[in-house]
C-alpha cells in the first residue's frame, strides 16, 4: 500500500479519505441520550444508509477508486459491499473505512492488549469484561469497541455515533497529521481509537515523528470539579488546510484558544506552515465548527453563511427586513492572522470573513480570477440560517469546482446556479456513471446533491464526514 500522505489544500483532487459507514450504535441512538451523544435527533438507520450514505460511498470510489465498482457486486440486498470487514466489502485503499483500520491494528497483540485496557478504563467496565474483550477476534472487536454492542446484541457502554463525522478526529497538514482533543466526553472514545489507529497502522509507518498530538494543560488537575472541563480542546471540523503553508483554526464551541496556541507553536516550531488564521465565531450548537459556516469549493469561489459576514451588501440586501421590524442580527466573529517572517511571529487582523478569504484566494492561491461568494439560503431571509442548520456550507471537494451537498438546501442549489454551476442528484449522477452514459473526467462546475433527509438530522454535511489523506498538490494557474 502507498504510503503518500499529503494535503495543502481544500480543493485539488481527492485521492485518498477515511470515511466511517454509519454503524448499528447510531441506531440506538434514544431521544433521552441524544443531546449527550451529541446527536441532534434520532435516525433511520436503513434510510440513512441504503438511500443515503451508500451514494456517497458509491460517489466517492468512482471519483478515487473505480475499479472497485467494476469488481464488486452492489446490488446484494445484505449490503456487504458496504459493511467494512465483510467477505464482500469492497476494501478500498483509497476510500478506507475507520473501522478497517481498526481491525488491522487489532491483529497487533500488542496493541490490542493496551486498547481494550484504554477503553476499558474510560468506559468503567469490569475487569471480567475486559478480559472477555481480549477473546474476541479483531473484527467483532472492532464492531464492539466502536458500537458498544456485540453482534449478538450485547451492550456494554455507549455507541459512538459522530464517528460518522471522520473529520474531527485530525487533519492533514501537508505531511503531519494534526490529531484532535474533543471538547465532549461523548467524543473521548473515538479519539483515543484514533490515536491507536495513527501511531500503529502500516499505512502511517513513516509518519514517525509527524503526528502532532494536543495536550491537556498542566494545571487542569488543579481546577475546582466543577470546573474541570478541559481547557485544550481541538476538533477537526475547526481546522483546515486552505493553501501551501496557511492553515485556519476556528475557535469555536469545541476549539479553544489555548489548544490553538498550541497548535501554532508546534506548526512554527517545527516549520510545517507559515501562516495560521485564527477565526473566532460564536460558541453557539447553531455553527459548531467553522466548516459549518463556509468552505471552498474552487480557487475562486466559497459557500458561506452571510450572516457571519458582515459585509455592507449583506447588510444592504436584508435592510428590508429591519424595515418590516424582521430584524436580523449579525454576530462578530473575530480574526486574527499570524506569520512568520525569518524568526519572527507578527499578525495582522481581519475586518470580516470575506476579505480573509478574498486573501487565501489571490494572496495564498494566486488566483487572478475573480473571487465570488456563494450564500447559504442564497442570502435571503429566513433561508441562510434554515440552510445552514441542514449543512448548506459543509461541502466536500472531489477535484476543483465538483462538490457534494445535500439535496434538501433548494436556496443554496439555486444560488451556485445563479453562478453558473450545475447541480444533479446524487442518484441520476450514480446512475449515469453506472451506465457509463458520463465519465468522471468529464463533470466539471458540478454540485453533486446527496440525499439527506436523515443525514442532516445529525447537523454535519459531507465535509465532516470525510478526512481526506491524500490531495494533489495545489498548483497555481499559469
Amino acid at each position: 500500500m502507498d504510503k503518500q500522505i499529503f494535503v495543502d489544500s481544500e480543493i485539488s483532487t481527492l485521492q485518498r479519505l477515511i470515511i466511517h459507514s454509519p454503524d448499528s450504535g447510531l441506531g440506538k441512538v434514544v431521544p433521552s441520550k441524544a443531546q449527550d451523544w451529541l446527536f441532534e435527533d434520532i435516525i433511520h438507520l436503513d434510510t440513512m444508509r441504503r438511500k443515503e450514505y451508500d451514494y456517497y460511498v458509491k460517489l466517492l470510489l468512482f471519483f478515487l477508486d473505480p475499479e472497485k465498482i467494476v469488481n464488486q457486486d452492489i446490488s446484494d440486498p445484505k449490503r456487504e459491499f458496504f459493511k467494512p470487514n465483510s467477505k464482500g466489502y469492497f476494501n478500498s485503499e483509497k476510500v478506507i473505512d475507520f473501522e478497517k483500520l481498526l481491525a488491522d491494528v487489532l491483529n497487533i497483540e500488542e496493541v490490542k492488549v493496551q486498547l481494550v485496557a484504554a477503553v476499558s478504563a474510560i468506559e468503567e467496565c469490569s475487569y471480567l469484561e475486559m478480559k472477555r474483550f481480549l477473546t474476541f477476534t479483531s473484527v467483532e472487536l472492532s464492531k464492539v469497541l466502536i458500537t458498544g454492542i456485540t453482534d449478538s446484541g450485547e451492550m456494554f457502554f455507549p455507541p459512538i455515533p459522530n464517528l460518522i463525522f471522520t473529520r474531527d478526529i485530525g487533519i492533514v497538514i501537508n505531511d503531519h497529521i494534526l490529531l484532535n482533543k474533543p471538547a465532549r466526553r461523548a467524543r473521548s472514545r473515538e479519539s483515543l481509537l484514533a490515536k491507536y489507529i495513527f501511531f500503529n497502522h502500516p499505512l502511517f509507518i513513516n509518519l514517525t515523528g509527524k503526528i502532532i498530538e494536543i495536550e491537556e494543560d498542566e494545571e487542569h488537575f488543579l481546577l475546582p470539579e466543577d470546573q474541570g472541563k478541559r481547557i485544550d480542546t481541538l476538533e477537526g471540523g475547526d481546522v483546515m488546510m486552505v493553501a501551501p503553508n496557511h492553515l485556519l483554526i476556528g475557535i469555536s464551541e469545541r476549539t479553544t484558544v489555548e489548544a490553538a496556541r498550541q497548535v501554532i507553536d508546534k506548526l512554527f516550531a517545527k516549520n510545517i506552515v507559515k501562516k495560521i488564521s485564527l477565526i473566532k465565531i460564536p460558541a453557539k450548537r447553531d455553527y459548531m465548527h467553522i466548516d459549518t459556516i463556509f468552505t471552498q469549493i474552487k480557487r475562486n469561489v466559497w459557500v458561506l453563511l452571510g450572516s457571519l459576514a458582515r459585509t455592507k451588501e449583506t447588510a444592504e440586501n436584508e435592510k428590508v427586513w429591519d424595515e418590516l421590524g424582521q430584524r436580523v442580527t449579525h454576530e462578530d466573529i473575530i480574526i486574527k492572522q499570524f506569520y512568520k517572517e525569518g524568526d519572527k511571529i507578527l499578525s495582522r487582523d481581519f475586518d470580516n470573513l470575506e476579505e480573509l478569504l478574498k486573501y487565501i484566494s489571490e494572496i495564498d492561491l494566486k488566483c487572478t480570477e475573480t473571487v465570488n461568494f456563494i450564500y447559504s439560503g442564497n442570502n435571503v431571509f429566513p433561508f441562510g440560517a434554515r440552510e445552514q442548520w441542514t449543512d448548506s456550507c459543509n461541502l466536500l471537494v472531489l477535484k476543483e469546482g465538483v462538490a457534494v451537498g445535500y439535496d434538501r438546501n433548494d436556496k443554496t442549489s439555486e444560488a451556485f446556479r445563479e453562478y453558473g454551476f450545475k447541480t444533479i442528484y446524487a442518484v441520476e449522477l450514480v446512475n449515469q456513471l453506472e451506465q457509463g452514459k458520463v465519465k468522471v473526467e468529464d463533470i466539471k462546475d458540478t454540485i453533486i446533491l446527496l440525499p439527506s433527509s436523515e443525514l442532516s438530522r445529525a447537523r454535519g454535511g459531507s465535509h465532516c464526514m470525510s478526512m481526506p489523506l491524500q490531495r494533489i498538490a495545489y498548483q497555481p494557474k499559469n
